[in-house]
């Protein structure tokens, strides 16, 4: 990986990681043209990078985000499902990362579900602030994150429809898919450093100021991605994200057939 990948992927990660559009499938996706997919180094990389983008909801939600512990704890409600799924499931998960076609189908699928989520889940009535969240929503909102363990589901997609299921406003429950980002990342990129210093490897000087120059990139994008996002979702829904999905999904399946498979393993 040069410096130049590591921005584009950085620019991608910080554009898409609290879009319904799925970061790491994004990602996948990235560094298959770019021929670097299969890299250790790459793998560690489009996780550790997460953090800088999480950073951006503590900045932006400062006063917000540090609050009372009854709030901590639902957030660790939700987080729960999330830590005992990707510890039990790890190697099967390794395993869809590692496959483009996994990708281009959840974009796909994704796409039809965003299309008429707004339909489904247009009467909003409980919680109007994230704070007012149940831990019963709680829980059940983290489970609905779990299915981006699947690559191109998206994680903060999954969230914000898990909180519309629990009649959450589209912007309470982008906000709370936010907050539970933090703690979701965080454990993720532990476990991926954890992993990848067990398995032997050690980072280069060169390795280092890549993985710093991504974090940097991803957090001052993701500034600018989640207020205009913010903004764009009260007014507008989900369907120009299901539309964009849908696109995606066919074109990434037209060239993995039809021009140039794309192999990352």
């Amino acid at each position: 990986m040069d410096t130049l990948q590591a921005i584009v992927l950085a620019i991608i990660e910080g554009i898409t990681e609290f879009l319904p559009v799925s970061s790491t499938g994004h990602m996948i996706i990235a560094s298959s043209f770019f021929g670097i997919a299969h890299e250790d180094f790459t793998k560690l990389f489009t996780i550790v990078i997460q953090l800088g983008a999480i950073l951006s909801v503590v900045v932006l939600y400062f006063k917000r985000f540090f609050q009372t512990l009854d709030f901590y704890f639902k957030l660790l409600v939700a987080f729960i499902p999330a830590v005992v799924l990707g510890l039990l499931l790890s190697d099967f998960i390794d395993g869809l990362l590692e496959n483009p076609v996994t990708v281009a189908v959840s974009l796909l699928i994704g796409g039809l579900i965003l299309l008429k989520v707004d339909e489904w889940f247009n009467n909003p009535n409980t919680a109007e602030t994230s704070q007012e969240i149940t831990y019963l929503q709680a829980f059940k909102i983290g489970m609905f994150q779990c299915l981006a363990m699947i690559p191109g589901v998206s994680r903060s997609g999954a969230s914000i429809v898990g909180g519309m299921s629990q009649k959450l406003s589209r912007t309470t429950a982008a906000e709370f898919s936010f907050f539970l980002a933090v703690p979701t990342m965080l454990g993720a990129t532990a476990k991926k450093c954890y992993d990848y210093y067990k398995d032997g490897f050690d980072l280069s000087h060169d390795q280092i100021n890549l993985l710093i120059i991504g974090n940097v990139v991803a957090f001052i994008v993701a500034l600018l991605a989640i207020k205009t996002f913010i903004g764009f979702l009260t007014k507008n829904g989900f369907k120009v994200f299901g539309y964009y999905r849908i696109i995606a999904g066919i074109v990434l399946l037209l060239i993995h057939f039809f021009i140039h498979p794309l192999t990352i393993i």
